[in-house]
């Protein structure tokens, strides 16, 4: 477990941060920037939270969510070493996107089928997490961005890409099975 007895430091005044490695970098890193925008992507999910508390489904599986997010960001922010002890070295496993993978086809499975491009919207737990979608896609950006510079593990990578999947479905889900679901209509407004 963390223990965090002393929230500010002053550490950072001069716009350095350390990694869980204990390396110093800038925190405009692109590392940082990285796992800076997966805690975002969980700050949305908090939120999301707030709307799908009477959902059975969605509402335990986005705070297990959030807490892969936890793991995802040590993942992110400790790089990886060779030789490093796999049981020692907290990383996204390809079972966790496996497990995204199925609960995609499980939610999907019990939509209408799309006819447009959808407009983020609909109900409350709906907008909320197309934004956390959004800002997923946002941290896939930057950890692809971080992954072309230096090393990132190829799960925490897939993780992302299949949890803005599973963000677009659990929107729908919260449209009403897709019922409410606000559609596209192209060049509907040009007048």
């Amino acid at each position: 477990m963390v223990v965090l007895n002393r929230i500010y430091t002053r550490t950072g005044d001069g716009g350095a941060t350390r990694l869980a490695n204990g390396a110093e970098v800038s925190k405009t890193d692109l590392r940082v920037e990285a796992y800076g925008s997966v805690d975002e992507t969980n700050a949305c999910l908090g939120l999301a939270r707030l709307h799908t508390a009477d959902d059975a489904l969605l509402h335990p599986l986005l705070e297990r969510i959030q807490n892969d997010l936890f793991d995802l960001g040590a993942d992110l922010a400790n790089p990886p070493a060779a030789g490093e002890d796999p049981e020692r070295v907290l990383r996204i496993t390809e079972g966790q996107v496996a497990r995204l993978e199925e609960e995609i086809d499980q939610i999907n499975s019990a939509l209408s089928p799309l006819t447009s491009f959808i407009l983020p919207g609909g109900t409350p737990a709906a907008a909320a997490l197309h934004q956390a979608r959004t800002v997923c896609r946002r941290a896939e950006r930057a950890a692809v961005s971080l992954a072309q510079a230096a090393d990132v593990a190829a799960p925490a990578l897939k993780y992302l890409n299949r949890l803005s999947d599973l963000l677009f479905v659990a929107a729908r889900r919260a449209n009403a099975q897709g019922a409410l679901d606000v559609l596209w209509r192209p060049g509907a407004t040009r007048g």
